[in-house]
């Protein structure tokens, strides 16, 4: 099972950019400590805003769903992508960051459960 789940977006002020997104489209906003929120935009698909400069996308980034990280990770590599953030857990699950040929930045993540 792999799924798109999440865009993560650099922010000035997180707070800011999920109060516009409820007040424009009525999505309400979860905060994961001060300089964080994730916004559920419905059918599973969530926009997370990052304030914290040292922690934040240079760009926008496409957060995917994976069954196995292990996997996963070895697939990426396997096919000429390189890992650009090793596997961190976050509340909520576990991730890792990786840039395929191209030069985008995507993430890979799985469930807290699902380890």
């Amino acid at each position: 099972m792999n799924s798109f789940t999440m865009v993560e977006f650099p922010t000035s002020s997180a707070v800011q950019s999920a109060q516009f997104l409820q007040a424009v489209f009525g999505w309400a906003a979860t905060p994961y400590g001060p300089e964080y929120l994730d916004v559920d935009c419905g059918s599973g698909v969530s926009l997370g805003f990052q304030q914290d400069r040292s922690e934040a996308p240079a760009a926008p980034l496409a957060v995917i769903q994976v069954g196995d990280l292990d996997t996963t990770r070895q697939a990426v590599i396997e096919a000429g992508g390189t890992v650009t953030v090793e596997a961190f857990d976050f509340p909520g699950g576990r991730r890792f960051h990786f840039r395929e040929p191209g030069g985008n930045e995507l993430a890979a993540w799985v469930p807290a459960s699902e380890g």
